[in-house]
């Protein structure tokens, strides 16, 4: 696909959309009759929270990742924050962080009182950089957050070795990778503790809610107290052992998840393969028709890691990123951009001073990058329909 190198994007106002074509967002969730029934049944039980499907969907999705442990809450960003409660984040520490990242993954640093440094990415592919992440280490420094940016894992490998060396923890922010594989290894086997969100826009979804994975005991268990106000048992817990007391041990949150919301995770999970192959689908049908063109560059996926397409991310070149959003959406092309630097928030630049010069290649990218729609729900015909507006941008003189 080569756009005219003499033409100019429209302006949206220009465009028309057509009634019989409905918009095609980003991302959505996939709902299925057997969802609905899974839910409905958890309604007629006698448990609506803290009953035996929270430790169903725990276990389920454990079993999925290959590890022992996982621990459900009621968001992804309450799974970072108790991650990084568990790995003991504090006011004196320092957790390195990708600048390219939804803001979640530095909040919940600061949650804690610690201090997020923000890395670089690599260019190809918009992950943490390992060298970057080197360069920031300090005496300070207690953890390294990797984020599977829009789906493809980051170099493990090399953050692993650079975690050992400097007795690092090492989390993965895997928000946007569940199903996902690095050197035939999956998501939530490659860190110390994996953290993952079930928004509608991911994989799969709970409504709201999110989990964190993990092979150590310890860790699992400081999370599921501080879901729980820091108290050290549960209310089905209580109940089973035919007492009402019990004890607050340490300062916690109320982050628990509903067995509404998990049934409806156990069914979407046993749906996860097909949706997984879906965005593959979709993925591989958007890169056979701009592997033509210069002016619309997908993110390189690199050998070792088999992405789960959580986000289908282009860079723009030539085109005027503001004017292709706004033509592309007045078609109905429910683009989106992920996302702004997180240190160029103005929080982090009052809270912190920071500000442009600190990550220049998230920077730089982020002036020209777009995700376009991609989740399981979506046919072919509306992938092609995709295609088709965005070989109507046109680049520059």
């Amino acid at each position: 696909m080569k756009p005219s190198p003499t033409r100019h994007i429209p302006d949206a106002m220009s465009l028309n959309q057509s009634p019989q074509q409905p918009f095609l967002p980003y991302g959505r969730q996939l709902i299925s009759e057997a969802d609905i029934e899974a839910v409905a049944c958890a309604l007629r039980s006698p448990w609506l929270t803290t009953g035996p499907l929270v430790g169903d969907f725990e276990q389920a999705v454990a079993g999925f990742c290959g590890v022992s442990h996982g621990v459900a809450v009621s968001s992804g960003t309450a799974a970072l924050h108790a991650a990084m409660a568990a790995i003991g984040i504090g006011p004196e520490d320092e957790v390195i962080v990708p600048a390219m990242t939804f803001a979640a993954t530095a909040n919940a640093v600061v949650y804690q009182g610690g201090t997020p440094v923000f890395a670089d990415v690599d260019a190809d592919t918009l992950l943490i950089d390992p060298a970057s992440v080197k360069a920031r280490i300090s005496p300070r420094t207690r953890a390294i957050v990797a984020v599977d940016y829009a789906g493809q894992p980051c170099d493990y490998r090399a953050l692993r070795t650079i975690a050992e060396a400097h007795n690092l923890w090492l989390v993965a922010d895997a928000c946007h990778s569940l199903g996902a594989e690095y050197g035939g290894k999956k998501v939530g086997t490659l860190a110390d503790c994996t953290v993952f969100s079930f928004h509608p826009v991911k994989h799969i979804t709970t409504g709201e809610g999110g989990m964190v994975v993990t092979a150590s005991a310890e860790l699992a268990g400081a999370m599921r107290r501080f879901r729980n106000h820091g108290i050290s048992t549960d209310h089905r817990q209580r109940e089973a052992q035919g007492t009402w007391q019990y004890e607050m041990v340490e300062l916690g949150y109320n982050y628990r998840i509903t067995d509404l919301q998990c049934a409806l995770g156990l069914s979407q999970l046993r749906q996860l393969p097909g949706f997984i192959e879906r965005r593959r689908h979709i993925a591989r049908l958007y890169a056979e028709v701009l592997a033509g063109s210069d002016a619309i560059r997908p993110l390189a996926v690199r050998p070792e890691a088999a992405s789960a397409w959580h986000l289908y991310v282009v860079r723009l070149m030539g085109i005027d990123r503001e004017m292709a959003f706004r033509g592309l959406r007045v078609q109905g092309i429910g683009v989106n951009v992920h996302y702004l630097p997180v240190h160029l928030h103005p929080f982090y630049r009052q809270r912190f001073g920071l500000g442009p010069g600190l990550c220049p290649v998230a920077e730089e990218a982020y002036q020209s990058i777009l995700s376009l729609p991609i989740w399981p729900g979506m046919d072919d015909a509306q992938a092609e329909r995709v295609l088709q507006a965005l070989a109507q941008l046109q680049v520059g003189p």
